[in-house]
């Protein structure tokens, strides 16, 4: 195990690569048990509350966000130099998405509360049976470098997690130290003022923090959004644990877009200057990003990419988040062009030497004679152009590729394309139609998973059924109505939607 010192923990301006004021410490290994067992003693409290209570606690922090919004965008900004456009909305995002899931939790649903009352069956007599999810206990969140509010302290698996039931433990990303450290405040002081128990949402910093966190018995669940390489290690941890837990991971993304000949022809200048809008928006550093375009061969998909080419000469792109994203991207971009087959279509300006800016790239590939960097990740403002010439060179490229979070099709006005359709199903979590994917929408019906190497596992991390990760099922048997919870009481004090003796009620 790696000794913790207590050393200054400083975010970096990306624009100059200069630290900032160090604005926490490495949490030793004492202070990390410390909140976690405070975790574990608030995780009963917390449950208590109810629907009712959690859904006012989640507004409540929804509330504290918007009101120290000023704040947090400037600290943010300073360091991810995302700017205060994008920041002002990851923002919104993430006040409506605690918004959201107070929705959740006060409609019951989630919960799948489920009764069968005592009676005869065919196979003799059944006892009294109610089932439903209960909290799984204390959950370690790993904040993610590219969104510093929606997908870190208070994002989306903190804000599912705390609707389920359970208390939270972050570990905050290197590349956003003051900012985690602020809204940790921000969060504490209004859980505090609406009642939560003390050790709700707890914050540590450190890589060796992160071992102590996710090796401790008291943590009963993993939620992550990052690297490849970091999920393994992580995962690697979770293995060597006395106790299996689960781990949900959101790990590497390819997320290949399908440009039809029909399409290319129809619009193919408007989808050329929206592949380039959605590679290159905040710097490409997007889990969503489009990287490998297969796009016609012909005059059709040449005006794909002349329309991409121009596209990406005035596109605006932001630093890199870090150091580390950084060398990957120049080293790995480097290596893409170099491959055999590979041409450069069009590349930003030279940015120059200071802090984290890098240009833009994008690079082209006979489909036939596609090389293994193409299916790489680049972590960045980059994408591939796969130029085919058949269905079944097109088919052959999908075939090669990582599964996905995403896949996007865009479509002639009048192609219904079925088996198209069904083979990208296959490969991925969503699919995405005439549009492009980044940007994901919190909504009942979303879904931002993916077969590996996207994550892990079967479920989402954005979107209602994100509760779900962080819930176990339990039944009780002949259990005395005094000794019920609420939810699968024969009257209950908050209605809910309950399937009883087979038969779906939306209401009582």
């Amino acid at each position: 195990m790696t000794t913790l010192e207590n050393r200054p923990v400083a975010g970096v301006d990306p624009w100059t690569g200069a630290a900032l004021v160090p604005s926490a410490v490495e949490n030793s290994v004492a202070e990390v048990r410390a909140i976690v067992t405070e975790a574990a003693a608030a995780a009963p409290e917390l449950e208590a509350l109810g629907r009712r209570g959690r859904a006012n606690l989640l507004r409540a922090l929804a509330r504290a966000l918007e009101a120290a919004r000023e704040r947090i965008i400037a600290v943010a900004d300073a360091e991810t130099a995302l700017g205060a456009a994008r920041l002002g909305g990851e923002l919104t995002r993430t006040c409506y998405q605690f918004e959201f899931f107070a929705d959740v939790v006060a409609d019951g649903g989630y919960v799948e509360a489920t009764l069968d009352p005592a009676g005869p069956t065919p196979m003799g007599p059944r006892p009294d049976l109610r089932r439903m999810l209960v909290p799984i206990g204390p959950v370690a969140v790993f904040g993610a470098s590219n969104f510093p509010l929606a997908f870190s302290v208070p994002g989306g698996d903190t804000a599912s997690a705390l609707a389920a039931g359970n208390p939270v433990v972050v570990k905050a990303h290197g590349s956003h130290p003051g900012t985690s450290r602020l809204v940790h405040e921000v969060l504490r002081e209004a859980l505090v003022a609406a009642g939560a128990p003390a050790g709700t949402l707890g914050l540590v910093f450190g890589r060796a923090a992160a071992e102590t966190l996710v090796t401790d018995p008291a943590i009963k669940a993993v939620g992550f959004t990052g690297s490849l390489s970091g999920g393994r290690a992580l995962l690697d941890l979770i293995h060597g644990r006395p106790e299996p837990i689960p781990f949900y991971g959101e790990l590497s993304s390819l997320n290949p877009l399908v440009v039809t000949a029909a399409a290319a022809r129809e619009r193919g200048a408007e989808i050329g200057a929206g592949l380039v809008a959605s590679v290159t928006g905040s710097a490409g550093q997007l889990c969503t990003k489009p990287g490998l375009a297969l796009v016609p061969a012909g005059a059709e998909g040449d005006a794909v990419v002349a329309a991409a080419a121009e596209a990406l000469g005035t596109a605006e792109v932001v630093p890199l988040l870090n150091r580390r994203i950084h060398e990957a991207y120049l080293g790995d971009t480097a290596e893409l062009v170099r491959a055999s087959g590979v041409s450069e279509v069009a590349s930003g300006p030279n940015p120059g030497s200071d802090g984290y800016r890098v240009a833009p790239l994008l690079a082209t590939v006979d489909a036939a004679d596609i090389p293994a960097e193409a299916f790489a990740e680049y972590f960045g403002p980059a994408a591939v152009i796969v130029r085919y010439r058949s269905q079944a060179e097109l088919l052959a490229v999908l075939d090669q590729a990582p599964a996905s979070l995403t896949a996007t099709l865009h479509l002639g006005a009048d192609e219904t394309p079925k088996d198209l359709v069904t083979e990208l199903g296959r490969r991925v979590g969503r699919l995405v139609f005439n549009g492009f994917p980044t940007g994901v929408a919190v909504s009942w019906a979303q879904h931002h998973g993916g077969p590996w190497p996207a994550t892990n596992s079967l479920h989402t991390s954005v979107g209602a059924t994100a509760i779900r990760r962080f819930l176990r099922p339990l039944a009780w048997q002949n259990a005395p109505a005094h000794l019920l919870p609420d939810e699968l009481t024969d009257e209950p004090a908050a209605p809910l939607p309950r399937r009883i003796d087979g038969r779906l009620q939306t209401r009582r």
